[in-house]
């Protein structure tokens, strides 16, 4: 698996937008949708929908951080690189960062098969 981070987040008025890394698994028999950056998962009895529980997940982790306004609190507290400037893209930290820092990853790097795919993200900012 690639080392590079790639995703990354930008908050606007509007909306919050992104590309995500995320990792799709079998436990028993069930899917999930983990993203290791964001430490949000979705699951489900396929992955039709475990992707739609997680689409549910990542929007109330979004909604909640922006109601609350620790959104950057946050995603520094799990490693995100913070730009400059409120309209500068976050970064998350590198799947090498993550697998060092992170059991539940750690765990399933070592345990199960998976998929590594991304996803793009684009939520309306709610106030």
């Amino acid at each position: 698996m690639e080392d590079a981070a790639k995703g990354f987040i930008s908050v606007n008025q509007d909306k919050i937008e992104g590309f995500l890394d995320i990792i799709i698994f079998k436990e028993d028999d069930t899917t999930i949708v983990y993203c290791p950056p964001l430490e949000v998962y979705g699951y489900g009895n396929d992955e039709n929908e475990a992707q739609e529980s997680f689409k549910v997940s990542l929007t109330e982790f979004f909604r909640y951080c922006t109601n609350k306004n620790t959104l950057r609190t946050e995603l520094k507290r799990l490693g995100w690189q913070m730009k400059r400037g409120k309209s500068k893209p976050m970064i998350p930290p590198s799947i090498s960062e993550l697998l060092s820092t992170n059991e539940n990853l750690s765990r399933i790097y070592n345990n199960f098969d998976f998929r590594k795919t991304a996803t793009n993200v684009s939520i309306p900012a709610v106030a």
